[in-house]
């Protein structure tokens, strides 16, 4: 398949349509979840559509990695470009934690982040 055409799903719980919003409007430029295997064949040049309810949107993955750690990702990005409804890199942190499993996920899989066009 001719890269490009590989199309994945990203759902946001209504609880966070901020961050949905935030992506649409191009506010967020990174988008990250835990690395499991549902996310691992996304890649560069790939479709992603962000569904929150009945709303869609797509962007391209501009970048693709994965991040062992919560610090990791903010060294490579700062917290603000991840999610700019935040204050400081604690904040984040405490969000992913609020995300059902993510503690035990990022532990295992690590995150990965998907730089958008």
């Amino acid at each position: 398949m001719p890269r490009g055409l590989a199309v994945h799903t990203l759902r946001f719980r209504a609880v966070n349509r901020d961050i949905w919003r935030a992506i649409k409007s191009g506010r967020k430029k990174v988008e990250t979840r835990a690395a499991t295997v549902r996310y691992e064949n996304i890649k560069a040049g790939d479709k992603i559509e962000f569904v929150c309810g009945k709303q869609k949107f797509s962007k391209i993955a501009k970048k693709v990695k994965v991040y062992k750690s919560i610090a990791a990702l903010v060294r490579a990005y700062g917290f603000k470009i991840i999610n700019p409804n935040i204050g400081s890199a604690k904040e984040l942190r405490e969000l992913y934690y609020t995300f059902p499993g993510y503690r035990e996920k990022i532990k295992k899989s690590g995150l990965i982040a998907i730089e958008l066009k």
